[in-house]
């Protein structure tokens, strides 16, 4: 594909059998990971993904010794899968049977695991000869080497994975945030969550031929981290994964093929740009516009302070009138405060210097001391309660 001309690109996609290929797979993934990853991420399970698609590894070396050398893909993801879900087993048993926190015992299934699996493959590397060619690639993926029946495999599992949690979407939310209140209510709350860690799994099976073991954890997690900070609802942040997620694997294989670079590599920048965007612009939790709601509440905050200075001089003094002199209420920002209250009409300024209240800026004082007043009666009252 010669340029970047976006005809050309956007034709490519749909007639290009490789690039087509390429693109259908990593939305495929980017879909599925973005949903199963965000119940891992609010889950504070971030460290799951990574653990049960480096636990991968040993299981495609082992189904390929254990099926006769056999370098199929559905008998090496079969593989793959039994193997992470081996390490997910060992995982709740670590937890629940020792001292050892979940976030140590990931660790120690991901090293273990990643390790035994790296020691499989150089051994088959030595004693299998060329018949072990490719297996390396699931280390890092093979995006490129995907033909439409791989295609076909990867949305057949992504339809199931997603089926079963569109199912269970209800307890898998209430799962996410409180667990104990799910197993109040008498669900089963470990079948559920090996139901979850499972479709999880799936998701990493998806992936290796795409992104590969060591690049798979990025894929579950940044999708829903990015979608995160725009909403707080549930639904809507499901959604936003999977359209991130989607977009990122797309448009991360256009550019591994217009720059000739490797394609999982390619697609986990695009998907860290994504979210690297997200976390400075995102609506709701996006440092930029948080940064802006905390300048938005400080002027608010210094609009009411002289507000409330103001009235209390006029009161002071019986007269709504009365010119308060500035050094009384402040310099610098306070004085920028009071000629934005003088453009609202609010207050005036003399010549000699001076502020006072118009009879508007008497009534919207009075109005916001009143409702401060109120809310701290209301505070004060909910203190006690509490206790109760």
């Amino acid at each position: 594909m010669n340029g970047f001309d976006l005809l050309t690109i956007l034709h490519d996609l749909f007639f290009d059998y490789t690039l087509r290929n390429i693109a259908l797979g990593a939305a495929i993934l980017g879909a599925v990971s973005g949903i199963l990853g965000s119940f891992a991420l609010l889950r504070r399970q971030s460290l799951l993904g990574d653990a049960l698609s480096h636990a991968a590894l040993p299981g495609v070396c082992l189904a390929f010794i254990i099926s006769g050398q056999s370098k199929s893909p559905l008998v090496l993801l079969l593989g793959a899968a039994i193997a992470g879900w081996l390490g997910a087993a060992l995982l709740t048993v670590i937890v629940r049977n020792t001292r050892i926190k979940e976030d140590a015992a990931m660790g120690i299934i991901l090293s273990v695991f990643f390790g035994v699996g790296y020691l499989i493959l150089s051994v088959l590397q030595h004693s299998a000869g060329s018949a072990q060619a490719g297996l390396d690639s699931y280390l890092f993926g093979r995006a490129a080497s995907l033909v439409a029946n791989d295609v076909q495999t990867m949305a057949l599992l992504g339809v199931i994975a997603v089926g079963i949690t569109l199912l269970f979407f209800k307890e898998f939310k209430v799962l996410a945030f409180d667990p104990d209140f799910l197993a109040t209510q008498g669900f089963p709350v470990r079948g559920l969550d090996i139901l979850l860690t499972s479709l999880i799994v799936i998701a990493v099976m998806i992936g290796l031929q795409t992104v590969g073991v060591v690049l798979m954890s990025a894929m579950l997690i940044a999708p829903g981290a990015a979608a995160r900070q725009w909403t707080n609802r549930m639904g809507v942040m499901l959604g936003a994964a999977v359209i991130v997620g989607a977009l990122s694997g797309v448009t991360g294989a256009v550019i591994s093929l217009i720059g000739e670079i490797p394609t999982g590599p390619a697609i986990i920048l695009t998907l860290t740009a994504f979210t690297m965007l997200s976390f400075l612009f995102g609506s709701e939790r996006g440092l930029v516009w948080a940064w802006l709601r905390m300048r938005r509440a400080q002027s608010s905050i210094r609009v009411e302070s002289v507000l409330g200075d103001l009235l209390h001089i006029a009161e002071r003094h019986k007269d709504r009138g009365y010119a308060a002199p500035t050094g009384l209420i402040g310099n610098g920002k306070m004085t920028m405060t009071l000629r934005k209250l003088a453009s609202r009409g609010l207050v005036t300024e003399h010549p000699n210097g001076t502020w006072s209240l118009t009879p508007e800026g008497y009534n919207a004082a009075v109005q916001a001391a009143q409702s401060h007043h109120g809310a701290t009666m209301d505070s004060n009252i909910g203190v006690p309660a509490l206790g109760k």
